[in-house]
């Protein structure tokens, strides 16, 4: 390596003379887990899907053991992948269907997958900690634990089977898809991947864009029902997704919202908040007890 500079607390940019990659040094999953995610990333890429190799170690080991300070350190080393965040304006109906596609793809893949490497440690999504909304959210919030009691039994009835349930990637907000010339598209950080509902792979890059990427220009409600559409029409050319599920998107995208707040609480040192963070957390609790969706709108698709 010529340069190794932190982008994060766990990933590393790393310059060689022949090209650049990115180390991932955490202990956020155990060994067994991140070993199954990285044979599942890397036969994902080897059926042409587009996602970053892995680069074995001297020892022949995609996920290699390093000892800091007596810790023992887990650490991945990926080939940089194509293409380039884009600009928020630019996240428009014909990338998002792009989007849609290799999600479908993506989603396609994993079936064939897992029937010939059956899921022994990656979880399903509620067995993981940051879906334990009543542990984390305040007693005092009633009405906002009540709304997360209810999302999550929902969820938890709907009927699973392998057209709508598997291994997916599990956070595709849009800073973890690279897009190079010709819309070619380079999903990123498997890390989170768990067992889930297919549909939630849709509903987070959905509720990304309405979060993080709308710019103004037009109207928010019309930016939603087209990247909404734009999103489903792309996946449903490479995979099924029944109108059972379809119905379905609003809760999968209260799911990831009521998600994203559970983490506030889980994160964030309730002493020493920000000014941005206390705006942040406010802004979050009144549009769930309130019950207000961020994907508004009746003709969605």
């Amino acid at each position: 390596m010529i340069k190794v500079e932190s982008v994060t607390d766990e990933i590393f940019r790393c310059t060689a003379k022949e090209g650049n990659y990115f180390a991932r040094i955490t202990n956020y999953k155990s060994f067994d887990e991140q070993l199954e995610e990285v044979k599942y990333t890397d036969f994902l890429y080897k059926e042409g899907l587009g996602v970053s190799p892995t680069i074995s170690s001297i020892n022949d080991k995609v996920v290699e053991r390093i000892t800091l300070e007596n810790n023992e350190i887990l650490t991945v080393l990926y080939k940089s992948a194509p293409g380039e965040h884009l600009p928020r304006n630019e996240w428009n109906a014909d990338v998002l269907k792009e989007l849609g596609r290799q999600i479908g793809k993506l989603h396609r893949l994993s079936k064939k997958f897992e029937e010939v490497h059956p899921i022994t440690f990656i979880n399903d999504w509620h067995d993981n900690k940051e879906y334990n909304f009543l542990k984390y959210i305040p007693i005092e919030e009633t009405r906002i634990r009540e709304i997360a009691k209810e999302v999550l039994s929902s969820i938890k009835t709907i009927p699973k089977n392998n057209a709508n349930y598997g291994l997916l990637h599990g956070d595709l907000w849009l800073e973890n898809i690279l897009v190079d010339k010709g819309l070619a598209l380079t999903m990123v950080d498997f890390q989170d991947c768990e067992k889930n509902f297919y549909i939630f792979d849709l509903a987070v890059p959905i509720y990304s864009a309405l979060e993080y990427s709308f710019v103004g220009g037009g109207n928010i409600i019309e930016y939603g029902n087209s990247i909404t559409k734009a999103i489903v029409e792309g996946y449903q050319e490479e995979n099924v997704l029944s109108s059972e599920m379809l119905e379905k998107l609003h809760l999968f995208i209260k799911l990831k919202e009521v998600f994203e707040y559970n983490l506030m609480h889980m994160y964030w040192d309730k002493e020493k908040l920000t000014e941005d963070q206390i705006r942040i957390m406010n802004h979050f609790r009144m549009r769930i007890e309130f019950n207000h969706s961020i994907l508004m709108g009746s003709n969605l698709i």
